[in-house]
């Protein structure tokens, strides 16, 4: 009857409304799919993918075309001043052609042939310029800087990654917190309902042997306060409900108002821990927090290359073809062609003053503090998981513990209950063995609850929580 009793429905709150049966799997689906800061975690996986993906293309050629064209008013002219030009003629002794002067002794000469040239006016006008290139720039050698900081990029996109799996394990362990949470609050109500019923079914029989003089009125009243507190502890109980169905809401991404129900979970869905685990030979290889340890060590490692980098010889090649049009003079075009050029570039870095010395030391420095968190973290997450093995067989045992707590419960009111039927015993004896059941009730629930807490804990220590 008892049992019956506790797995009565429960009336909650919300009876007017549609309640929602939910179990820890859809839960933990609707968490995952709501949750903010996983939905952040993804946009930050598509961010350090994209930055790899951007770094990548630093090994192909960059081609640009760059196009200008200028308008200008400005124009203007320039004269130049004519005069004689001399002729030419050969000279049979050397076989040249020199002018046809005569040298005077002094050093003046006279022009014994000559052309005329007319004085000139040139006009100029810039009116429309247009300038346009293609070029190529190919990287052959930049010290390893190209290589390096894809690494880098890629090796952020797996920290980004693991992150998410952090991220879900983080909400998969406060989804089952609060789902447990939710059960933990409804099934103490429920218990505290069952203690009301076991009290009310007492006062009336009570009250009945008050009538036929066969109980005083001083056991009708203690039955009564009893039932007070009963009352009392039923309407704290149904707060929490109400509460934790709130919180449980809250993490789904439900409305407040939501009616859940939690499902109870049965003995598969609450799992057990790996045998390695509760043997303490459990590992934390698997857990994300150790990749992206290791990927940070990793990135720090890249960067001391990355450093080093900038000092090294760069070479890449380049070439181009430039057409340039515009300018007249005259009336006419002054330039209307194009040219192609190739070449390589070479940069050596001679004399930093040990700026390429300190930088580097400063690298490695990181790099150390890197492998000093790595090495302190992974410790913290072995005696974590230490404790988490801890926790849950201590949880075991005290579910163990509880159920045989609750059967000796049972049994030691049954029989205060015939022994007080019987008048062989007084009344306070039974208040005390339903007590007792009440309170033996409740530590089983929490038993029930945080053995599944401990069993999750154990899963997201052991990295292998999904």
């Amino acid at each position: 009857m008892l049992a019956a009793l506790i797995a009565a429905p429960h009336a909650g709150i919300c009876a007017q409304e549609s309640v929602r049966d939910i179990t820890l799997s859809q839960a933990r689906e609707l968490a995952l799919e709501h949750n903010k800061d996983i939905a952040k975690a993804k946009l930050t996986l598509e961010q350090t993918q994209n930055d790899a993906r951007a770094y990548k293309t630093n090994y192909y050629p960059r081609i640009n075309l760059m196009a200008a064209d200028l308008y200008s008013t400005n124009k203007g002219d320039f004269s130049i001043a004519g005069g004689h030009l001399p002729i030419y003629v050969m000279n049979p002794a050397t076989g040249t052609y020199v002018p046809n002067v005569s040298v005077a002794p002094d050093g003046s000469y006279t022009l014994n042939q000559y052309a005329d040239f007319p004085a000139q006016k040139i006009d100029y006008k810039l009116g429309n310029i247009f300038l346009g290139s293609l070029s190529l720039t190919q990287p052959l050698y930049m010290g390893g800087k190209i290589t390096t900081a894809y690494r880098m990029a890629t090796r952020g996109a797996e920290m980004a990654s693991e992150n998410i799996r952090l991220t879900e394990s983080q909400v998969i362990l406060s989804t089952d917190e609060a789902y447990m949470q939710a059960i933990r609050a409804r099934q103490l109500a429920d218990v505290a309902r069952s203690y009301k019923q076991l009290l009310d079914e007492l006062l009336k029989n009570v009250e009945s042997a008050v009538r036929h003089g066969l109980k005083t009125r001083n056991d009708q009243m203690k039955v009564q306060v009893k039932l007070n507190e009963a009352e009392l502890a039923i309407q704290r109980a149904d707060n929490a409900t109400r509460l934790s169905t709130m919180n449980l809401c809250h993490i789904l991404g439900l409305p407040l108002s939501t009616p859940l129900s939690p499902l109870p979970l049965s003995g598969e869905e609450a799992g057990t821990a790996s045998e390695l685990a509760l043997q303490g030979e459990g590992s934390v290889a698997a857990r994300p927090e150790v990749a992206i340890l290791q990927a940070k060590t990793d990135i720090a490692a890249q960067q001391v290359k990355l450093t080093r980098s900038d000092y090294l010889p760069q070479l890449a090649m380049f070439a181009g073809l430039t057409y340039i049009n515009g300018i007249k003079v005259s009336g006419s075009k002054l330039i209307n062609n194009g040219s192609a050029a190739v070449g390589a570039t070479l940069k050596v870095p001679i004399l930093t003053f040990g700026e390429r010395v300190y930088k580097a030391r400063s690298a490695k420095a990181r790099l150390q503090i890197a492998q000093t968190e790595q090495q302190d973290l992974t410790e913290q997450m072995h005696l974590e998981l230490a404790q988490a093995v801890n926790n849950y067989t201590e949880a075991q045992t005290e579910l163990d513990i509880t159920q045989r707590s609750l059967e000796q419960a049972e049994e030691n009111m049954r029989l205060a209950r015939q022994q007080y039927d019987a008048g062989m015993e007084p009344l306070s004896q039974l208040l005390d063995a339903q007590a007792m059941w009440q309170q033996a009730s409740a530590d089983h629930v929490n038993a029930k609850c945080q053995l599944q807490v401990a069993h999750t804990k154990l899963l997201k220590a052991q990295g292998s929580l999904k």
